[in-house]
């Protein structure tokens, strides 16, 4: 798992939503209607575009000194960190009993989702 923090610039606007871009990150922007889901749209914009980068091999670049952004009056700075997790799928080996197998064929289950599930479950993660 990879851990990004980003400075995010908020925005506010007139009806009380908040406008999100990242200085580090041109074309990463979101918007939310108050400014806790402000922070959570963050994340999710955040997330989603370090994923895409990572995803089209694109260089990530580093994050900007806190004290070095600007703002103009009205905005804030807030700091935004996400956790990457890899998706990619690896091949690993696993024994089970014939029964089982033929069990599982038999069921038109798929062997890698069922072990992806229970390992979810067992790890206790989403």
């Amino acid at each position: 798992m990879a851990e990004y923090v980003y400075p995010a610039i908020f925005h506010p606007n007139e009806d009380g939503s908040y406008t999100i871009t990242y200085p580090d990150l041109p074309g990463c922007i979101s918007e939310g209607k108050s400014l806790g889901n402000a922070i959570y749209m963050a994340q999710s914009a955040l997330t989603q575009w370090i994923e895409y980068l990572t995803d089209k091999k694109q260089p990530i670049h580093l994050a900007s000194d806190f004290d070095s952004v600007e703002i103009i009056q009205g905005e804030f700075i807030n700091l935004i960190r996400v956790d990457i997790k890899d998706s990619h799928a690896v091949k690993r080996t696993v024994s089970i009993p014939k029964w089982m197998d033929d069990k599982v064929i038999e069921s038109g289950l798929s062997l890698s989702r069922v072990l992806q599930d229970a390992l979810k479950e067992k790890l206790n993660v989403g």
